[in-house]
């Protein structure tokens, strides 16, 4: 079974920065898009950045220009690099991956990021 363990999020004043990490288990982590979802109380999860294995980045407007994913093969971590934070930025950060081929999807189990002076 995938295992998606993240790992960073806390406590920030707006303007902050966090790195958050996932690592991933019993994948072969090059091949796999990997993605950062957040939940906010009340909200529907959203899709926040994603990268794929070669490292192609795509990201959700909000977050645009303040927020960075990476990963590292070597590792089995993908990151998110969040700069310039805001208050709406405070939600459930999530990481995720999914097997094209069985359609299965993968989640860690959440890190709390709050932005709040």
């Amino acid at each position: 079974q995938v295992q998606l363990v993240e790992s960073g999020g806390g406590l920030v004043q707006p303007g902050g920065s966090l790195r958050l990490s996932c690592a991933a288990s019993r994948i072969i982590f090059s091949i796999y898009n990997m993605d950062w979802y957040r939940q906010a109380p009340g909200n529907q999860r959203e899709l926040v950045a994603s990268i794929t294995g070669g490292g192609k980045t795509k990201y959700t407007d909000s977050v645009k220009g303040r927020f960075t994913i990476s990963r590292d093969n070597a590792k089995n971590t993908v990151y998110l690099q969040m700069n310039s934070l805001k208050p709406e930025d405070t939600a459930v950060y999530y990481c995720h991956t999914a097997n094209a081929y069985t359609n299965n999807n993968y989640w860690g189990q959440g890190t709390q990021v709050t932005v709040s002076s």
